[in-house]
């Protein structure tokens, strides 16, 4: 199938700029050129002419396994259930113009296999696999009481994640997920606000631990991401050689010139807390977590500008849960706020291209990537807010060179 996109303004991701209007030609799913012009047929023509060509957006944190955010429903739905919400937060998360997104936790390979086959529609999906989580941390999601373990070797995993403690348990969970497909691995190195029991503050597993599971990412050429929130957790991993911090809303300056000197990256996620603050008690999270959340809340913004000060590379996250996924493209005004609109979009674009692995494919208008593309009313580089808007903003969202959303 040949598409051709043409008399648009066509965005170059690599300088940032616009550099006037241009055909973009996509034969099979893939760009074969971006010319002054196009002439011959194609199967399908879209006339762009007045509006602005961009890369398919990127999601650099998201979490399809987290369907809902009434946590009582999320332990009692079954796998079809499941998958029917998992679908529909997927094909909502394409038609917002998100054509690529990292997936930092859970079993998502029924829905891309349902995505690869046409059975569902959604973006692409590079997935972490099963979050990795000592007991009591983070990602040990299970409540209730539970008998002690009979031996240090115990392991545990859901859908969502490995509860696994010491070097070796960490060792194979981090083989397991491999094993399984994912891209990249995840832990958690501190508290969190979605699970009720550890403390924000908490720090979570140790270097030794952390080290190994960088090192089985590193015989597989890849990294891992750590969900992190203190200055003692961001430090402690990427000092255990950690590539990614997620969220890292307490980051000091002593942790960010830690990570600037490792070039390790930071993915702020400021939107799933808004939304938290915003729909949290009606959309049914508990207190004990909506009480954490307001102070990681209060400290994103500040996370940011202690970043930039200190030179840390960052991309483009939003981690927000179930219902909460319609504030997707909010996370780009809220940067907004302490970012200029050309950073955010080069994290978006550039930086979360390399942490998929997939530069040069995806973030891009070139030969060779993939023909994901959106068309948008509205210049981005001046109107951030607006572009913001998918449905105003939008006009069409193209993957793989056929049409999603015409507005």
């Amino acid at each position: 199938m040949l598409t051709v996109i043409e008399n648009g303004t066509v965005l170059d991701t690599s300088t940032m700029e616009f550099v006037g209007e241009r055909a973009v030609i996509i034969e099979d799913g893939v760009i074969v050129d971006v010319a002054d012009q196009h002439s011959g047929s194609a199967d399908l023509v879209i006339d762009a002419a007045g509006s602005y060509v961009v890369p398919g957006l990127i999601d650099g944190h998201v979490h399809f396994r987290l369907a809902t955010m009434d946590f009582r429903l999320l332990a009692e739905m079954t796998e079809v259930e499941f998958g029917i919400r998992m679908a529909t937060l997927a094909r909502d998360t394409v038609e917002r113009g998100f054509t690529t997104v990292r997936d930092l936790g859970g079993d998502v390979t029924g829905l891309m296999r349902a995505i690869r086959r046409g059975v569902a529609s959604g973006p692409r999906i590079v997935p972490a696999g099963r979050m990795i989580s000592q007991t009591g941390g983070h990602g040990d999601t299970e409540g209730g009481y539970r008998e002690p373990p009979t031996c240090a070797c115990a392991m545990r995993s859901t859908a969502f994640g490995i509860v696994a403690d010491g070097p070796e348990a960490v060792r194979k969970a981090a083989r397991h997920n491999l094993r399984e497909g994912s891209a990249f691995l995840k832990i958690h190195v501190s508290g969190g606000v979605a699970t009720p029991s550890d403390p924000l503050e908490s720090v979570q597993f140790t270097e030794e631990e952390i080290s190994v599971a960088v090192v089985e990412a590193a015989h597989r050429q890849t990294y891992v991401a750590a969900h992190a929130y203190s200055p003692e957790s961001i430090q402690l991993a990427i000092e255990a050689g950690v590539h990614c911090i997620e969220h890292g809303n307490m980051l000091d300056d002593v942790s960010a010139t830690t990570m600037a000197s490792a070039d390790a990256v930071l993915v702020p996620t400021l939107a799933t807390y808004e939304a938290m603050d915003q729909l949290g008690e009606e959309l049914g999270l508990p207190a004990s977590n909506r009480a954490k959340n307001t102070k990681v809340y209060a400290a994103g913004l500040a996370s940011l500008e202690v970043a930039r000060t200190h030179g840390v590379t960052m991309g483009f996250g939003t981690d927000l849960i179930g219902e909460s996924q319609v504030r997707q493209n909010r996370e780009l005004v809220l940067r907004h706020e302490v970012e200029p609109a050309v950073d955010i979009l080069r994290s978006m674009w550039n930086t979360n291209s390399r942490l998929c692995h997939l530069e040069g494919r995806i973030g891009t208008l070139a030969p060779g990537a993939y023909g994901d593309v959106v068309v948008s009313r509205v210049n981005p580089l001046e109107d951030l807010a607006a572009f913001a808007d998918p449905m105003t903003a939008f006009s069409h969202v193209i993957q793989g060179g056929q049409i999603v959303v015409e507005r």
